[in-house]
């Protein structure tokens, strides 16, 4: 395979009519990396990789890939590939055809295209099928001619947009394990949007978190698992509860500030007395203890509980709060077993609770 490329994304906004679909993002990809672009829908996620694609117009700012400025170059000339949610087969062509039908288009000669069709065909273990047409072939099967066909231009980065939505559970926990391996051993840059947290966690070495047409956070994936930059990628994530309040004091980088209810509690760090906080705190780092250090704990009652096999999560309400997450281990919750309904104590170590940064709007 040829190269990979950076990909740098400088001050790209995207407006359509009234709407700005992408507000102003900067961003590097650096070459022969597996990028995940992950947010809820509308955050402008799939606007972008069709502006790094060329299918969709840049309203200002620019892209670059490697060394040149692409921000006005037609799909075909960036050195890009696009892989497209539906697959978009031709369904009257063999698979071989499929999978040329760009060097076609390029007047590569019969032969020449079907060889290199058939090389890349093997590449995804599906020469076995090269006279059958997409109608004969399986969800997963249909995705790999997709991908050979996309990768048969040997681009210096691969864009693929929601590439496992259409796939059952288990295979697509399949087509992940394959997508990495094919990364690692392309090693050209892959940009996966994906609504999916759990996708984005297991494929990428950098995830870029979206929300409303903005870059949130943009960092290797267990840097946005362990220390979100901001409430919604804390709330996002799912890992973390967030608190919210009001700062009362900031002394000796510890900070006290009161949530509904009248309630107090602290996290370590700098903060101006009166401003809004936000804090976040691992759901699998609270535990159910009668000795919470002040500041670092309140008491709820269990709203929900949900057996997950090696662990149990209790939902809980109290303190201002309406939907606390707690997730114990299975051992922990049996061997001390509580009901909805019951009032239990909560506490988590300092280190547990991280004050959560705010995007300037």
């Amino acid at each position: 395979m040829g190269k990979a490329a950076e990909i740098d994304i400088v001050s790209v906004s995207k407006i359509y009519g009234a709407t700005t679909a992408v507000d102003t993002i900067s961003l590097k990809i650096p070459a022969g990396t597996y990028c995940c672009l992950l947010g809820p829908s509308g955050c402008g996620k799939t606007s972008t990789l069709r502006m790094i694609a060329g299918h969709e117009t840049i309203s200002s700012g620019d892209i670059r890939l490697g060394n040149k400025v692409v921000t006005d170059s037609p799909p075909a000339k960036r050195g890009t590939a696009m892989m497209f949610q539906s697959y978009a087969l031709f369904p009257h062509l063999d698979l071989v055809d499929n999978v040329g039908f760009s060097l076609k288009m390029k007047g590569v000669d019969r032969e020449q295209r079907r060889a290199r069709a058939l090389t890349m065909l093997k590449l995804m273990q599906m020469d076995d099928y090269a006279t059958r047409r997409p109608a004969q072939l399986s969800g997963g099967q249909q995705q790999r001619v997709a991908l050979a066909r996309a990768l048969i231009t040997d681009p210096e980065a691969l864009l693929l947009d929601e590439p496992l939505s259409a796939l059952d559970p288990f295979l697509k926990i399949r087509m992940r394990a394959e997508l990495k391996k094919l990364q690692t051993d392309l090693g050209i840059t892959f940009v996966h949007v994906t609504h999916s947290q759990e996708e984005a966690m297991a494929l990428a070495d950098l995830i870029v978190v979206m929300n409303d047409g903005k870059i949130e956070q943009a960092a290797h994936p267990r840097t946005v698992f362990e220390r979100p930059a901001t409430a919604f990628v804390a709330r996002f994530m799912g890992d973390h509860n967030v608190i919210s309040g009001y700062v009362t004091t900031s002394v000796n980088d510890l900070v006290t500030f009161e949530i509904p209810g009248g309630i107090f509690l602290s996290a370590s760090g700098e903060a101006e007395p009166g401003a809004p906080i936000d804090i976040g705190v691992r759901t699998d780092r609270v535990r159910i203890s009668d000795a919470a250090a002040p500041g670092f704990g309140f008491t709820g009652i269990v709203a929900n509980i949900e057996y997950r096999g090696s662990s149990v999560k209790l939902s809980v309400t109290g303190a201002g709060i309406d939907d606390f997450t707690v997730i114990v281990s299975d051992q922990a919750f049996f061997e001390r077993p509580v009901s909805v309904g019951d009032a239990i104590p909560l506490a988590w170590d300092i280190n547990d609770a991280i004050i959560l940064g705010r995007l300037d709007s």
